[in-house]
């Protein structure tokens, strides 16, 4: 019995003996790896002394790179209820807003000279057909002839009446003779009044056979050829766009209908010349295309 204890002892002192080695030798380790991060520490703060030196010393040489390095300022804006402009991309057709076609104030005629090209640049007033103006021509010289033999009997008649006053001032003839020739006088008056009249009409008539233009612009088609009856018709005759004024045209789609009125504002691009233009509706049709269903 005192053996077994004598050996249980021991067992225990060496089990306690190896428990404070095995302590001494952790502690040991830890002072160890304090040490060393102590020392990296030291070590790290002398880099970042170094890195932050550098840094000053490249700023000061190389100012893109100072720049660079330089915080951006942000702004803080509070956001406001705006209003929003939505807008629908359609595509139109340029027109002139002003084309005329030409017609002849007298009536229809037969060409005998045309003085414009197709493509030419017209002024307004300028002469572009003559039309045959024979009958009418003589028709000016048969009133002419007219008036002149108006003219001679009025001054017959004058010459009677003034000798029938004579008489009649020398108590000589009678008085239905003295009114008789005073009426005739006063109907040749009339008359030559009349034929004057005439003549201008006639006249007038002759100056139609000039057709000329009434505005100014770019002979857009000329389809008439002399010797063909001009009557202005578009198929036949001569057509003359101003590009003055220009207008789009488009069709749009019939759900917009409450949102498209005149006035509504619109952006315009031709992106053949490259070109944005600001306008507005100035007029929207009545009625729905049957095949578009557009306005």
């Amino acid at each position: 019995m005192k053996q077994y204890f004598s050996i249980s002892a021991l067992a225990i002192m060496m089990l306690l003996s190896s428990c404070s080695n095995s302590k001494k030798d952790t502690d040991a380790r830890l002072n160890d790896k304090k040490v060393d991060l102590e020392k990296l520490k030291e070590e790290k703060t002398k880099l970042d002394d170094k890195i932050k030196t550098l840094e000053t010393e490249i700023a000061k040489l190389d100012t893109n790179s100072a720049n660079a390095q330089k915080a951006k300022l942000v702004a803080v804006k509070t956001l406001q209820p705006n209003e929003f402009s939505h807008y629908i991309e359609l595509q139109g057709m340029i027109d002139a807003e002003n084309i005329s076609y030409v017609t002849p104030r007298g009536g229809p005629g037969q060409v005998k000279a045309i003085y414009v090209q197709k493509g030419s640049f017209v002024k307004k007033g300028q002469l572009l057909l003559k039309l045959d103006d024979a009958i009418t021509r003589q028709n000016v010289a048969a009133a002419k002839q007219g008036l002149e033999s108006v003219k001679t009997q009025l001054a017959y008649a004058k010459n009677i009446y003034q000798r029938q006053k004579n008489l009649w001032d020398q108590n000589i003839g009678t008085e239905v003779q003295l009114l008789t020739a005073k009426n005739n006088v006063a109907s040749l008056e009339n008359q030559l009044t009349a034929t004057q009249e005439n003549i201008k009409v006639v006249q007038e008539q002759l100056g139609t056979s000039n057709v000329y233009s009434d505005v100014s612009g770019v002979a857009d088609e000329v389809n008439i050829r002399v010797g063909e009856t001009f009557t202005g018709s578009p198929l036949s005759g001569i057509k003359i766009v101003n590009n003055a004024s220009l207008k789009v045209i488009g069709n749009i789609p019939e759900n917009y209908l409450n949102s498209v009125q005149k006035g509504t504002p619109v952006i315009v691009q031709v992106p053949d010349i490259n070109r944005t233009f600001n306008s507005s509706v100035s007029f929207t049709g009545a009625s729905i295309d049957a095949l578009t269903r557009g306005l």
